[in-house]
This record gives structure tokens, C-alpha cells and sequence, in this order.
């Protein structure tokens, strides 16, 4: 199964060094079990989006230890790729950018054939590169966002409802992210999607993060108050809540969270494992199933 994380520091630029490469169940890790490419993403001080990534392995992959550890940024995305659709290539390795922002998906739907001609329709068909239903799920919200004046949680729900309705759905988790905002939904219950506040006083002489356990070290000389987003728990920390199904989660460049439930409880055609071929099914089971 594919991993999604995601790092709002607010308004404070910090580094992701930690949770991307020393924890024992970081995402360098977790790319042992999901070998199909690797991205970071973030934006520079002036707010354009950067993305390095490599359709091998994170730990096959010297460059991504050496920019996981160097970047410094806002907001932080980082996907883990185990491919159900489309080659091992550049151009289908998340995270994805349009239009300034980026995007990273953990899940697989059918019926794409009907959702490009959508995307002909919108005039979005072009921002696809690779093969995968990750971007096009990624530019149909591009477009409905564009439909609603730039109101990209408008163009989420409006996207997804579509899908939802339409097209044989298994899962469409997901993080979006700009330099002030992260967006995560988590649709249906399929696969799991969790958020962790970090949320402490403000003092300048305590801007670090530590949480330790048995099996994981957390720390951070970087900033004490952040939000993560993350496919599963990365430590033991009970601040850790899951997602519910249906669950869109925004957060705002004052980390405020907010969420709301705006889908339909189940997309009208619902896929199972055992609806998919091998190879995507293989992608979207748990790891260790």
C-alpha cells in the first residue's frame, strides 16, 4: 500500500528531517514494502512548489536522503509509491504539481476512460503527463476548482462527488498541498488516514518536538507546533486520531484544523480486493497482509 505524509508548520519554515528518514517507521523505511518511487515535496520561501523525486525506492536512493534531510519548507508532502496503474516512471511518481500546488494519492478507481473524457471537457486533459488514475483524479479537482473561482475545497468535494457517482471507486485518500495550506480526505473507509496536532504555547525558548517510545524517537530543533498527516501512526503518541470515513480535513496557515463530511457515506460503486487485477490489488492491501 501506498504511504501519504504530510507537515503544516505553519507559518515557521522547518525541516522534515526526522519523520522522513530516522524514526523506525519512517517513510524510508516503509519504502522497503512500497518500492515503486519516492517524492518530497515542498516550496521555497517565496511560495513556488518544488518536488525531487525518483521512481526507485527511497532507500535505494542516496538523493532523497541528502534532500529529505536539506529541504526546508511551510508545508511538507511525501508519497511512498506502491504502483497499481502505470509503469515505474518519472512521470507517474507523486507528488504531482498544478497550478501551484501538490498532490499525492493512496488508493485506485476505474472507469478512466470516462474521466478523461471529463477532463476534455473541463480543458484539464492536458495538465496529465503519465498513466495514472492518481492524476487524473488530481486534475479533475484542478478543474472544478477553476469552476469554482479558485475554491479548491469547492473543487475537492465537486471532483470527488463526480467520482463518487460515476466511476467504480475502491479508495481516493489524498493530500493536497500549498505553501499556507494542507487539504487530506479520506474516502470511503477503506483505507486508513490519520492527524496529529502538535499545538503548544508559543514559547521561543521551547521550539523543539520530542516523543519517544519503544519503538520510535521523535525530535525536532525546527518548531514545536505543527500538524501531520500520515497513512498510519508513526508513533505511539495519543494525540494520533483517525480520519473518518468521508472526512475532509483542512489546515489553515495558523494550523487551525477544520473538517467536514461533504461525500456521500459510499460511492455508488464500491470496489472491492477482490475486484481488482493482481497487481492492483496487491498495491492496496495493508502492509504485512
Amino acid at each position: 500500500m501506498c504511504r501519504l505524509f504530510a507537515l503544516h508548520a505553519g507559518r515557521t519554515r522547518a525541516r522534515a528531517t526526522f519523520w522522513l528518514l530516522d524514526a523506525p517507521d519512517s517513510l524510508r523505511e516503509q519504502s522497503r514494502r512500497e518500492p515503486d518511487g519516492t517524492g518530497i515535496g515542498t516550496f521555497t520561501a517565496q511560495g513556488r512548489p518544488k518536488v525531487e523525486k525518483q521512481a526507485i525506492a527511497a532507500w535505494e536512493d542516496r538523493a532523497f536522503a541528502r534532500e529529505a534531510r536539506d529541504l526546508e519548507s511551510t508545508t511538507f508532502i511525501a508519497h511512498v509509491r506502491y504502483a497499481s496503474a502505470g509503469a515505474h516512471t518519472f512521470v507517474n511518481t507523486h507528488p504531482f504539481e498544478q497550478s501551484g500546488r501538490l498532490f499525492a494519492h493512496n488508493g485506485a478507481f476505474g472507469g478512466l476512460a470516462t474521466l478523461e473524457r471529463r477532463l476534455e471537457d473541463l480543458g484539464t486533459a492536458g495538465l496529465v503527463r503519465g498513466e495514472t488514475d492518481s492524476e487524473r483524479l488530481f486534475a479533475l479537482i484542478t478543474a472544478e476548482a477553476r469552476i469554482a473561482g479558485g475554491d479548491l475545497e469547492a473543487g475537492i468535494v465537486n471532483a470527488v462527488s463526480w467520482i463518487a457517482e460515476r466511476l467504480p471507486v475502491f479508495s481516493l485518500n489524498f493530500i493536497i498541498t500549498t505553501a499556507t495550506d494542507v487539504w487530506a480526505l479520506r474516502y470511503p473507509e477503506t483505507h486508513e488516514l490519520f492527524v496529529r496536532e502538535d499545538q503548544g504555547p508559543a514559547d521561543p525558548t521551547a521550539r523543539r518536538l520530542e516523543a519517544r517510545s519503544q519503538r520510535i524517537t521523535v525530535h525536532s530543533d525546527d518548531v514545536a507546533e505543527h500538524v501531520l498527516v500520515a497513512t498510519e501512526r508513526m508513533d505511539n503518541d495519543p494525540r494520533w486520531r483517525l480520519l473518518d470515513p468521508g472526512e475532509l480535513l483542512h489546515v489553515g496557515p495558523d494550523l487551525h484544523v477544520g473538517s467536514s463530511r461533504p461525500l456521500p457515506r459510499n460511492p455508488a460503486i464500491q470496489l472491492t480486493l477482490a475486484d481488482l487485477d493482481p497487481k492492483a490489488a496487491a498495491s492496496q492491501k495493508p502492509h504485512g497482509a
